[in-house]
């Protein structure tokens, strides 16, 4: 069964990486998984005993770019490991088998390996027209997603399109584009939401199956704790601009240059929970709104029907002065002046103090 195959250790050997390699990859994705430092020798014997586990990765209604991002992260360690071994079961993009040779590849891998395999999804399911929308080997997207759920010992359901739907589902939806855990019901699914996720998020969900052999930690939405606990918002290198009720009014004018914050030309980052600020793209070179573009919340359910993404959004429930940027400015002025105030008061206070106990002490050094 799946104890025949090499393990990931042996692969990255095989593949000419050092044991240097090996270590510093484990660190990296033990520190983006949120993990302490003593999970990095988790990793490592993880990875070292553990066979790799056999997936087949579907395509459905989508653009491939959740792909795109899994082998373009920052560790080559991910591309040439983690998704090379993948595409030796399944996936229409990468495999180089095509037509019956690939089906057979994704019929063997169901049946040899059934409860054990992960299945991987990307891209929505249209059900309108009995799914005639999207059809792979004469069978309707339907059709494949259940059969190969069927013997899934887990799902992951890469990117909005699976997660909850995308543009595929942007009103009025003619293809009734559906998200997969609307589909599959009897099975656990972790969702990994983002237009696309980040390659190391994806990498991170990999790496904790293999580790610990069970889905991460997930929120209520069902996405990967580790990943998306915090709001974009809250890691933003341009929030002390927000808290300061400093913005770009239009792109391209003088605060866009000075770097303020784009809160008011759309930028969803205060109802946005992803990892964009901390692990970044490109090798961890930066992010949209590190480049001046607002985040437009790809990683939230229903971002494509919820208005203009360069109208900002107010009304926050729950967040406080940040409802409305318009206030932001005078609460920040206000709380500034009355802090200039408190602090002269203060400084007063403490030189008259001074003043006194200098007084004090020359008038006893004379009468001594």
């Amino acid at each position: 069964m799946v104890n025949q195959r090499p393990t990931y250790y042996e692969e990255i050997e095989r593949k000419g990486y050092s044991r240097r390699d090996f270590l510093k990859f484990c660190s990296m994705i033990t520190a983006y998984m949120g993990a302490s430092q003593l999970g990095i020798a988790q990793v490592a014997e993880a990875m070292e005993t553990t066979p790799r586990i056999p997936i087949i990765w579907l395509h459905f209604q989508e653009c491939t770019c959740c792909s795109e991002s899994f082998i373009r992260s920052s560790h080559p360690i991910v591309a040439d490991i983690l998704m090379d071994q993948i595409s030796l079961d399944y996936t229409e993009t990468l495999m180089a088998a095509s037509g019956h040779q690939a089906e057979l590849a994704k019929e063997e891998t169901m049946k040899k390996y059934k409860g054990e395999y992960i299945l991987c999804v990307e891209g929505t399911v249209p059900t309108a027209e009995n799914g005639v929308y999207c059809c792979i080997g004469g069978k309707t997207a339907h059709q494949v997603l259940e059969e190969a759920a069927e013997g899934a010992k887990a799902i992951i359901a890469w990117g909005t399109c699976a997660s909850s739907g995308c543009v595929q589902a942007a009103k009025p939806n003619p293809t009734t584009a559906t998200p997969i855990h609307k589909i599959i019901k009897n099975k656990p699914i972790v969702r990994v939401p983002g237009c696309p996720p980040i390659g190391e998020v994806m990498a991170g969900v990999v790496v904790h199956l293999v580790t610990f052999g069970t889905l991460p930690e997930l929120d209520g939405s069902k996405r990967p704790k580790a990943f998306y606990s915090k709001r974009v918002h809250d890691s933003c290198h341009r929030r002390p601009y927000f808290d300061a009720g400093l913005f770009v009014e239009t792109f391209d004018d003088e605060n866009a240059k000075k770097g303020y914050c784009l809160y008011k030309v759309g930028c969803k980052g205060p109802v946005t929970y992803n990892s964009c600020g901390i692990i970044k793209w490109n090798n961890g070179v930066s992010n949209p709104i590190q480049s001046g573009h607002g985040c437009f919340s790809c990683s939230e359910d229903d971002y494509w029907d919820n208005g203009s993404l360069y109208s900002r959004t107010t009304g926050y429930a729950g967040f406080g002065i940040e409802s409305d940027a318009d206030e932001v400015g005078k609460i920040a002025l206000g709380a500034t002046a009355v802090g200039i105030g408190a602090h002269a008061v203060a400084t007063n206070i403490r030189k008259r103090k001074l003043i006194s106990d200098l007084i004090d002490e020359d008038e006893t050094q004379k009468e001594s």
